[in-house]
C-alpha cells in the first residue's frame, strides 16, 4: 500500500481562490482571538491551596476590561495543554502552588531559568507534567514565549478539600495585585 503525504493546510496549498479565501479567513478569525499575552492559573481545585492558581486567573479574568489584551486561561492541572496555550506567544505568566521551602502563603516571582524542579513523576500521565519541562518541550519546538514569568505560591495545605487555607484566602488579593502590576508594566 502506497503512502500518501499530509497535505500541508495553508493557503498556498489551496486548489482554488475560493479555497484560499476560506483558509486565509479561518487563520485571521483565529489570529484576531489569540492575544499575544497569556496568563495561566493551574491547579487542582480538589486539593486546597494547590489550586491557587485557578483561584487568582478567575479573579483577573473577571476584570478582563482593564486587559484587553491578555488571554486568561483557568488550565486546572494543565499538563501538556500548556505547551499550546503558551505557543507562539509574546509573553505567559504563569500562576502555581510551589513548594519552595518558604513560608505559606509566600510568593515568588521568577523565570524559568531561575528555577529547578524537584517534582517527582509518575510518568504515565498526560495531565502530570512539570511546568519547566513543558516549557523546555516549547523552546525545543521554537514556540515559546519571548518572556515567561512564574508566580509561585507556597502552599499551606494540600489535603483534600475545595477551599483555600485561611493563610492563603487572606492574601488572594495581594496576588492579585502583584500580577496585576506584572501586567500594568507588560502593557505600558
Amino acid at each position: 500500500m502506497k503512502k500518501q503525504a499530509a497535505k500541508k493546510f495553508t493557503a498556498e496549498h489551496a486548489e482554488t481562490a475560493e479555497e484560499k479565501n476560506k483558509i486565509n479567513s479561518a487563520y485571521s478569525a483565529v489570529s484576531a482571538v489569540r492575544k499575544n499575552v497569556v496568563v495561566i492559573g493551574l491547579g487542582n481545585m480538589l486539593l486546597s491551596d494547590e489550586g491557587i492558581g485557578v483561584h487568582i486567573v478567575r479573579r483577573l479574568s473577571s476584570r478582563q476590561d482593564k486587559f484587553p489584551c491578555v488571554d486568561f486561561i483557568d488550565a486546572g492541572t494543565g499538563g501538556m495543554a500548556v505547551l499550546h496555550l503558551i505557543a507562539n506567544r509574546t509573553k505567559a505568566v504563569i500562576i502555581d502552588c510551589a513548594k519552595m521551602g518558604a513560608k505559606p502563603g509566600t510568593l515568588r516571582r521568577f523565570t524559568p531559568d531561575e528555577a529547578q524542579s524537584v517534582k517527582k513523576l509518575s510518568q504515565y500521565s498526560l495531565h502530570e507534567q512539570d511546568i519547566l519541562q513543558v516549557i523546555n518541550l516549547s523552546k525545543q519546538l521554537g514556540e515559546c514565549p519571548k518572556e515567561i514569568i512564574v508566580f509561585g505560591i507556597e502552599p499551606e495545605s494540600i489535603e483534600p478539600g475545595q477551599n483555600l487555607s485561611k493563610t492563603l484566602a487572606d492574601k488572594i488579593d495581594t496576588y492579585t495585585a502583584e500580577i496585576r502590576k506584572e501586567l500594568a508594566e507588560t502593557i505600558r
